[in-house]
């Protein structure tokens, strides 16, 4: 990051003073004109909490995508299908056991199986070409489409919140002051901060293991020259294994995410690989602190334009994506 400062001091500059926007307009106090020119200060807030907590379940389909698409070099364009697996198999569990904790737990199980046998099956057996990975993986996409379908049907489904993250929680944000002078706080859904803590969690604990332990330094080591690593006697086709069926359980537990505070239906897994891909490309193949500020941004910048632009408000994605290809062509917090 410092280096793009370097190379781009006008452009650090312009997000540095975005960034002092943004926090003015949440933290302070809105006078009368502004909320006449952009509407009210409760709504803008929802949709910028809205836009942070999309941004935490875009992080966990895309750091399970960035460990397999950009650390690994396997184009797995089956991702969006493992996170639409994942969460139907979320809500049959809670529908059938009433635990939500449980709906994520086999979730992550039988997704990471399901990556287990794609990495097995089809991605050892056709390493480093990627042209075949992406054809075999589109086709599966479609083929797990259409078997979900089948299994499930056209319906839509929501996984129930349980009780104890039902209701909203006050903020120390104020939307608005009385005619008494008296503050009105934001309320917010505690369930998606909730889930917004625990991808941070998440996040921090995948950039820690990549980082900061052996196990780590055996995956980066065997991206960069697997023929020397598996010299020293390390099983790195297991270790791929087991990297793959992380990434693929990430892409469950997000199904479960999405399932909880969104809704489960047939085109979700297309959504949700696009998202991915956008993600990647902004933030960084291989980066995790990349891939959460990739998801952030997308996330603030879907869910803001939902309200000022709805027209427009998919185009902004992309033109996003556009504007960091054509400044940071590797993506904004790419590995070196």
């Amino acid at each position: 990051m410092s280096r793009f400062v370097e190379r781009h001091p006008a452009w650090a500059l312009i997000a540095i003073i975005a960034v002092a926007i943004l926090l003015w307009l949440v933290f302070a106090v809105w006078p009368p004109g502004l909320e006449e020119a952009i509407g009210r200060k409760r709504v803008f807030l929802n949709a910028v909490f809205n836009g942070i907590t999309l941004g935490g379940l875009y992080f966990l389909v895309a750091s399970g995508f960035t460990l397999i698409f950009g650390l690994m070099r396997n184009v797995n364009l089956a991702h969006g299908s493992l996170y639409l697996f994942g969460g139907y198999v979320g809500y049959a569990i809670s529908a059938a056991t009433g635990s939500w904790i449980l709906s994520f737990i086999v979730a992550f199980i039988l997704t990471a199986l399901v990556g287990v046998l794609l990495q097995v099956i089809v991605f050892r057996r056709m390493e480093g070409q990627d042209l075949r990975q992406t054809m075999v993986t589109i086709g599966l996409s479609i083929v797990f489409a259409d078997l979900m379908l089948w299994a499930c049907g056209g319906n839509f489904y929501q996984i129930q919140t349980p009780n104890w993250l039902i209701g909203p929680i006050e903020l120390p944000l104020v939307t608005a002051i009385k005619s008494s002078g008296e503050p009105v706080y934001l309320r917010y859904p505690l369930v998606r901060l909730v889930i917004f803590a625990a991808s941070v969690v998440i996040g921090i604990a995948m950039w820690l293991a990549l980082n900061r332990t052996r196990i780590g330094m055996i995956v980066r080591a065997g991206v960069d020259d697997r023929d020397i690593l598996a010299a020293t006697g390390v099983r790195i086709q297991l270790v791929f294994v087991l990297v793959f069926a992380f990434g693929a359980g990430l892409a469950g537990i997000a199904g479960v995410v999405g399932g909880t505070f969104q809704s489960l239906s047939p085109g979700e897994d297309i959504r949700f690989l696009l998202a991915s891909l956008v993600v990647v490309i902004v933030g960084g193949m291989g980066s995790i602190p990349g891939a959460a500020l990739g998801a952030l941004i997308i996330g603030l910048a879907e869910q803001l334009g939902s309200v000022y632009i709805p027209t427009y408000a998919i185009v902004v994605t992309f033109l996003i994506m556009v504007l960091v290809l054509a400044i940071r062509p590797q993506g904004l917090l790419a590995r070196r």
